[in-house]
């Protein structure tokens, strides 16, 4: 095996990934985010998701100082709300609607799900970190199909 990353690339992005926004309120009241393409349930007792950021990064520390995330899944036709918190700087929110959870964390309007978690756990992984999120509430917050990331580009849920 050669020590390729795009080959890596390549390969696994034959493999679909949903798209979410993790999102935080930080203690000056400005929120954060992140486009996450990995995010999963771990467990049903505990309730624990876990998403992996890149060790690159620069909302992730912002977002894992607050203590508290919210995961919203993204609508397939979501792809400017992804654009926009998917951009380097502090004014990711500028164009995107929300309102907040009971924890405090922006909840994107238009987001097909959300899932309200405090910061259970960081363990570093290469060159990502693996976050466990303690599960505290989570709705459907509209009907939808979810965007999905694939071989490199956006793509929409066909059924069969």
């Amino acid at each position: 095996m050669t020590d390729n990353g795009k080959e890596y690339r390549r390969i696994l992005g034959h493999y679909p990934t949903g798209v979410c926004a993790v999102t935080a309120m930080k203690d000056n009241g400005v929120p954060a985010g992140l486009i996450v393409g990995s995010f999963t349930s771990v467990s049903l007792n505990p309730m624990l998701v876990a998403f992996f950021p890149d060790r690159s990064s620069t909302s992730w520390p912002e977002i894992k100082a607050t203590g508290r995330f919210c995961v919203n899944v993204l609508a397939d036709c979501q792809q400017d709300v992804c654009k926009e918190l998917s951009a380097k700087g502090d004014n990711k929110f500028k164009n995107v609607g929300y309102h907040l959870s009971k924890l405090g964390s922006p909840i994107l309007d238009g987001a097909l799900a959300w899932i309200d978690c405090t910061l259970d756990e960081v363990h570093e992984a290469g060159d990502h970190f693996i976050v466990l999120g303690k599960v505290h509430d989570l709705n459907l917050h509209q009907q939808g199909d979810p965007m999905i990331f694939h071989k490199g580009g956006y793509s929409r849920v066909l059924p069969i």
